[in-house]
């Protein structure tokens, strides 16, 4: 039975078969191997593949051969460095994530990344309110890429970065292009072109969201300078940012935050500012080629602004003009007709305007207001661009024509109102310059004769007549510790017995110092001082000869005091001060006419006085066709310095010329041409203007006893010094009392 199921089993092959001794060997008497079963494979290590890398093999090929043999370490080190490489990919991406992720949730949002500035602007307007100068750093308003001419993004993407639109803030093309060609040029691989997309460079604009720290940087210029360096390791960083900025903010926000923060010349930073600057027009009106030349400042903006070289500006526009073809944003015809018809600047632009008037605004305003201002600033100014151009102009014909080519004197012109607005003023020879030495501010210089009509003011105003008489002579003065000191007149000639009105009329000197000697020396500084005269005068005797120093704006304010009826004036150049966004001025005029110095009456005799000074004096060649006159020329000794200072009821100027290093002139006076210059000047300010009369009045004929006549004369020096004695005293009295 048991046999039987056992057999019955195994017929079916369900079973292990029977355990019959003689079943388990083969009919021979040998014993039969029995094969167990394999096991299945599992599926990640059925190839020989394991989780970390490929398993060794069970069978190791032997290496056939030397060649075979030779390639053993070969095979060993690329199996490592693989190893070692992609695992350190997987790491660097992890990093490169993390940083990105980190940039990314420090960037602020995209608007309140548009005005990039850390100083303000200041625009300056003339008398008319019209724009003649910026200064510090302008910013037009906001732009973007929807408000913006679509021929300015079109140019700006054509010349800076093609594939802005395909890339993802980097472009390794771009980058490898540019090591090729710098190294084709013989630079270093990261020496010239750069390779950065727009992105990469508004990152390096943001400074890679670093802002200005003065406990770090000492001024903001090394800030920038830290913020553009090429360093590799700064270009890695710049990558990052700019996969930063490519997850944070759409293509069009990262353009228009370019476009607003890029400086583009003049001063101009954004597009609108600049468009504004060279154009006078919004950023949204420009044509293909104001947007041309507008996109092809972004290279270089100092050298190629068009308001350094236009035809250089216009070159670069032609290209810029030639990739917007090129790249399907023009057409062939559109192209030709933005070429045959370039950009132009706005007058203001064109004009380069501003020059030494606005360096010396500049400099007059508090400088937190001025060219450190955080603020945008509007300042209303007195210039008047007429008049401006009419002192350019009168200083480049006389230069012309009248001065030797190879000369290299240097002369200064102001002009201004009888209140001390000034209209006008040229600060060398270089006429249009800006930001150097300003010889009608800076330059403190002699004098001479021109310093003479306030002896005669203080004279007048003790009570002295122009008709009163002085005895031009020898005459000496003992001065304590140096001597005798003997003036001389310019003709080493004496003329007797003078009046007041001829002495000034020919600038005699020796009258003049005994007048000075007569009123004081105190008296005499004292008038000038309260006229504006502000510099330093000398204590001594010469004082009245124009000893001491002055600047060319303060003696033509003094002269506009005489003019307005004996007033002192400030020279002003501000009108109004307001910071954008504000409805009141944040200041008001910085000068103006102050407290009266002399009377009327005797500022009205000294004009009288000073017009026979051009009339018939020294001054014959200021003289104006159809115009009264008045003014007084002055020479330095050893003619180191040529004034002519005078004024017609409209207007005074002021001209000063000389050498910078105190060079004499050669046959040059005041009456000479200081005094060309000042006519050519005054001439083209009056163009079209009707003749007034000046304000002068001829002084009443002095009627005196026959017995009396020897004594109706000025001290000559010694004795006869009665009658000034009592002027000085009524004179005191007067100021005591009043009139």
């Amino acid at each position: 039975m048991t046999q039987g199921r056992n057999s019955g089993r195994g017929s079916q092959g369900r079973g292990r078969g029977s355990l019959v001794a003689d079943k388990r060997y083969a009919a021979g008497g040998g014993r039969k191997e029995v094969k167990k079963p394999r096991r299945k494979a599992s599926a990640s290590t059925r190839k020989g593949w394991s989780l970390f890398g490929r398993r060794k093999p069970k069978v190791v090929r032997k290496p056939r051969g030397i060649l075979g043999w030779l390639l053993v370490p070969v095979r060993l080190v690329g199996r490592v460095i693989w190893a070692v490489s992609w695992r350190m990919g997987v790491l660097a991406g992890l990093a490169l994530a993390g940083a990105v992720a980190f940039h990314y949730t420090k960037l602020p949002d995209y608007q309140a990344l548009l005005d990039g500035r850390n100083q303000g602007s200041v625009t300056l307007l003339d008398r008319d309110g019209d724009i003649f100068a910026w200064r510090g750093d302008q910013f037009g308003g906001v732009v973007t890429t929807d408000t913006v001419s679509p021929f300015l993004k079109n140019a700006i993407v054509a010349t800076e970065d093609k594939r802005f639109f395909r890339h993802f803030g980097v472009s390794p093309r771009g980058v490898a292009s540019a090591v090729r060609i710098n190294l084709s040029e013989g630079r270093g691989p990261l020496s010239g072109h750069g390779g950065s997309t727009i992105t990469q460079q508004t990152a390096k604009l943001m400074c890679l969201g670093v802002n200005y720290d003065p406990a770090i940087w000492k001024t903001e210029a090394a800030y920038e300078a830290d913020c553009r360096q090429s360093s590799l390791w700064r270009k890695a960083k710049e990558a990052i940012f700019a996969m930063a900025m490519e997850a944070k903010y759409s293509k069009n926000e990262i353009l228009s935050i370019y476009m607003n923060r890029a400086y583009m010349g003049g001063g101009a930073y954004g597009a609108e500012a600049a468009a504004q600057r060279f154009f006078g027009k919004s950023a949204n009106e420009v044509d293909a080629a104001e947007a041309a030349m507008l996109a092809g400042l972004l290279t270089a903006p100092s050298a190629l602004a068009p308001t350094s070289n236009i035809e250089r500006s216009r070159n670069r526009a032609a290209t810029v003009l030639r990739l917007m073809e090129e790249q399907g944003y023009l057409s062939e015809a559109e192209r030709r007709a933005a070429i045959n018809d370039p950009a132009e600047l706005s007058e203001a632009a064109a004009a380069r305007a501003g020059g030494y008037f606005a360096d010396w605004i500049m400099d007059t305003v508090p400088s937190f207001l001025g060219d450190q201002t955080t603020e945008d600033v509007v300042i209303r100014t007195t210039l008047d661009q007429r008049l401006q151009l009419a002192a350019e102009d009168a200083v480049n014909f006389v230069f012309e024509n009248k001065v030797r080519e190879e000369s290299k004197a240097q002369a200064a012109v102001v002009v201004m109102s009888a209140d001390g607005a000034v209209r006008a003023m040229v600060g060398g020879r270089k006429v249009r310059a800006s930001g150097v030495f300003n010889r009608a501010t800076q330059a403190s210089r002699q004098t001479g004769s021109s310093f003479k009509p306030f002896v005669y003011a203080a004279a007048l105003e003790l009570g002295y007549s122009p008709y009163d008489r002085v005895l031009d002579a020898e005459y000496c003065l003992d001065i304590p510790g140096s001597g005798p000191w003997c003036p001389k007149n310019y003709t080493n000639k004496h003329y007797g017995q003078v009046t007041l009105a001829q002495a000034l009329r020919d600038s005699l000197n020796v009258p003049a110092v005994k007048i000075s000697e007569a009123v004081g020396r105190d008296t005499v500084r004292h008038v000038a001082g309260e006229f504006g005269i502000e510099s330093s005068l000398a204590d001594g005797p010469a004082l009245a000869l124009g000893a001491s120093e002055s600047t060319l704006i303060e003696m033509t304010g003094a002269y506009a005091g005489i003019l307005n009826g004996g007033s002192s004036v400030t020279p002003y150049g501000v009108e109004a001060l307001t910071i954008v966004g504000d409805s009141e001025p944040l200041m008001g005029a910085s000068g103006g006419m102050g407290e009266r110095v002399i009377r009327p009456e005797a500022a009205q005799e000294l004009i009288w006085m000073m017009e026979k000074v051009i009339a018939g004096g020294t001054g014959q060649r200021a003289q104006i066709p159809g115009w009264e006159a008045a003014g007084k020329s002055g020479t330095t000794s050893a003619a180191k310095d040529a004034w002519f200072i005078g004024f017609t009821a409209d207007y005074v100027a002021g001209v000063w010329m000389g050498y910078d290093d105190n060079t004499p002139l050669t046959g040059v006076t005041g009456g000479g041409l200081p005094a060309e210059i000042w006519r050519e000047t005054m001439v083209r300010v009056h163009d079209g203007l009707t003749p007034k009369p000046l304000p002068m009045r001829a002084p009443e004929p002095i009627v005196v006893p026959q017995q009396d006549q020897p004594q109706q004369r000025a001290p000559s020096g010694g004795g006869g010094l009665g009658r000034e004695i009592e002027r000085t005293l009524n004179g005191v009295l007067r100021g005591i009392f009043g009139n």
